[in-house]
């Protein structure tokens, strides 16, 4: 099975990149695959390439739904 998680975009490159903030690691990932993104949008990542924009709502419910998870292992 494959895992997105949820990351706010904190900056992006001028190299096709953007530094990422997920649950506080910060990452730089590629960002090619999506048009128009700026610092404060949310993003689902996988594999180091953001796959789709989220929005606020979406992150937070992927966030507990993550955390949900991690109690019951």
């Amino acid at each position: 099975m494959c895992v997105g998680l949820p990351a706010r975009i904190v900056g992006i490159g001028q190299d096709g990149t953007a530094l990422v903030d997920a649950s506080g690691a910060k990452r730089r990932i590629s960002a090619q695959l999506l048009e128009d993104l700026e610092p404060g949008d949310y993003v689902m990542v996988h594999a180091g390439a953001a796959i789709a924009r989220i929005t606020d709502e979406e992150e937070h419910e992927t966030e507990k739904l993550m955390d949900d998870l991690m109690i019951e292992i």
